[in-house]
């Protein structure tokens, strides 16, 4: 009990910290609240313009609930209710989490560090409504699976990455349809929903709306471009796109790279997925592939992403966490890799964020070191799936033998 409270007053302080950071901090951590999804709900409040179902719209359509329950005490509280609201889910998840083990009250503890070094955008995003409910999700799959694909689901019809998670559940628990059909109801229920509100292709607008864009800034595949144009490299620089309301970079055969990522990006996923079809058909152990093949695939998506927001970091809380849970101490290096992450991504944005756009070197360095994080966290997560198939086929012939 001791140590369960000591925990919940970590949760709390760093929450409240964040949160003041969110409201006070330079660079205007709480923009995309604030300034973007506060105008998409007066649309859909006073002009009855609805994202997702008028027009297209780069998130899918249940990010929009949280974006309304936002506005429930007003719309000059609205990023004030935004934060309680996040913090709510967080704790939710939180008290799922503790219920359990030492290991459990690790997970906790990495989590909470992991805030604190990821700093206010880990609140000041759709993501972070996401992360609580995959958390919650991916703790109850095994002796809930339909519970956690419906979770799943929804949490996916709020920003995609949760897929990730999905698949790493269907892949490794013999419960897979359990988890496959809730999904399924879920989605033909938002689909459903949607085109009866008369939304046609709208609904499934967040699968185009970000193909065509450019390489945003932050992304490891843009780290070529940006570094040219640090050097002042003719030809390449950063702009900003109106659109997408980010800054990109551009240069000799960016398109290229742009026609190139998604494509990339599927057979990264694709690879990862085969690799865990493979361990699971070794003979390899749930608690063993599970946090390896979602930390794989979750880093997958950020690896080989033409975005790469700083938020993109809340998304390897999920898979590590779980990691932590089920592998406890066998997780310690992609633990420690994500912390050490989340606290250079916190020194790029929100504060210095400028000095980035200035293409001033020594910002650029701590990005890229930041992003080459992210290439160890994949490697390794690729690595130990590899071996969750080569260790137990090895330990079958030699029982053969």
């Amino acid at each position: 009990m001791r140590s369960r409270a000591f925990l919940w007053v970590a949760f709390l302080v760093v929450h409240i910290a964040l949160s003041w950071l969110c409201l006070t901090a330079p660079g205007l951590p709480l923009g995309d609240v604030t300034l973007v999804y506060k105008p998409w709900v007066g649309q859909a409040l006073n002009e009855q313009f609805v994202v997702g179902i008028d027009t297209g719209w780069v998130y899918p359509l249940l990010a929009l609930i949280p974006m309304l329950g936002a506005s429930i005490a007003g719309f000059e509280a609205f990023g004030v209710t935004w934060l309680v609201m996040v913090t709510i889910l967080n704790a939710i998840a939180f008290a799922v989490l503790i219920r359990g083990g030492r290991r459990r009250r690790r997970a906790a503890w990495w989590w909470i560090a992991a805030l604190a070094c990821l700093g206010p955008i880990a609140l000041a995003r759709i993501d972070a409504v996401t992360v609580p409910l995959a958390v919650v999700a991916t703790l109850m799959a095994l002796h809930r699976p339909a519970v956690a694909g419906a979770v799943l689901a929804v949490a996916t019809w709020m920003k995609v990455w949760p897929a990730a998670v999905i698949a790493s559940l269907v892949i490794a628990l013999r419960t897979r349809w359990r988890i496959v059909m809730a999904g399924v109801a879920v989605t033909i229920a938002v689909v459903g929903g949607a085109l009866a509100l008369g939304s046609g292709w709208n609904v499934l607008s967040f699968l185009t709306e970000q193909t065509d864009r450019g390489l945003q800034i932050e992304a490891p595949l843009s780290m070529v471009y940006l570094w040219q144009a640090a050097f002042g490299a003719p030809g390449y620089f950063i702009y900003y796109d109106r659109e997408i309301l980010t800054f990109q970079v551009t240069g000799t055969d960016v398109d290229v790279v742009i026609a190139l990522a998604t494509p990339l990006l599927a057979a990264a996923v694709l690879a990862v997925a085969l690799l865990g079809v493979r361990a699971v058909r070794s003979g390899a152990a749930t608690a063993s592939v599970l946090p390896h093949l979602t930390l794989a695939l979750v880093s997958a998506l950020i690896v080989f992403n033409k975005v790469g927001s700083p938020q993109f970091m809340v998304w390897l809380f999920v898979p590590v966490i779980a990691g932590l849970v089920v592998r406890g101490g066998d997780f310690f290096v992609p633990a420690v890799m994500v912390l050490c992450m989340c606290a250079l991504t916190q020194v790029v944005y929100p504060y210095l964020y400028s000095l980035l756009l200035e293409t001033w070197i020594p910002m650029v360095i701590v990005l890229t070191v930041r992003n080459i994080g992210t290439l160890v966290v994949f490697g390794w997560a690729v690595y130990a799936l590899w071996r969750d198939g080569r260790l137990t086929r090895d330990a079958v012939e030699a029982l053969h033998a």
